[in-house]
C-alpha cells in the first residue's frame, strides 16, 4: 500500500516534536513519502499548541517556531467548502473534514475518538505504528 496524500493530527506533530518514537517516525516517514495536507483550521491549532508555554522547558520556543514555520511551508493548503461532522469529539472534525476535502488516502493520529472511524469513506485512520508498519516501495533506505 502507498499513501500519498496523509492527515497528520496535531497530537501526532506535536508527540513528534517533544520525543523519539513512533510520532517522531511517523512524520519523517511522511514527509518524505507523500503529501502532508493542511487546513486553515489544522494548522492554526497546531501552531497554538505547539506554542503553549508548558513545552518551553522540554524544547525552545524558538525550535517549535521553526518546526511549526516548515511544515506550514511543506504542507497542502487544502480549503475546506463544506463542514462534515461525525465524531464523538466535535473538535476533531477538522481531521476528517481535512482528510475527504483534500481527498486523504490516511489519517494519521492517536486520538481514539478518530480511531473508532477507522475507515471512513475509504480514508484509513491509523496509529503511528500501523502507518510505520505499511512498506512504501519509496521507503526503501530511508526510514524503513
Amino acid at each position: 500500500m502507498n499513501l500519498r496524500r496523509v492527515v497528520l493530527d496535531t497530537n501526532i506533530v506535536v508527540s513528534a516534536a517533544l520525543r523519539f518514537g513512533n510520532p517522531h517516525r511517523a512524520l519523517l516517514k511522511a514527509r518524505v513519502e507523500a503529501d502532508l495536507l493542511v487546513s486553515e483550521e489544522t494548522l492554526a491549532e497546531l501552531r497554538e499548541v505547539l506554542l503553549r508555554p508548558k513545552f518551553d522547558l522540554e524544547i525552545g520556543r524558538s525550535l517549535r517556531e521553526g518546526l511549526y514555520e516548515e511544515l506550514a511551508r511543506q504542507c497542502t493548503l487544502v480549503p475546506i467548502p463544506f463542514r462534515v461532522q461525525v465524531c464523538r469529539d466535535p473538535r476533531d472534525d477538522k481531521f476528517i473534514e481535512l482528510a475527504v476535502h483534500g481527498q486523504a488516502e490516511a489519517i494519521i493520529t492517536g486520538d481514539r475518538d478518530l480511531l473508532v472511524l477507522n475507515p471512513f469513506r475509504g480514508i484509513a485512520i491509523l496509529t503511528p505504528a500501523d502507518y510505520l508498519a505499511i512498506h512504501s516501495p519509496s521507503a526503501r533506505g530511508h526510514l524503513i
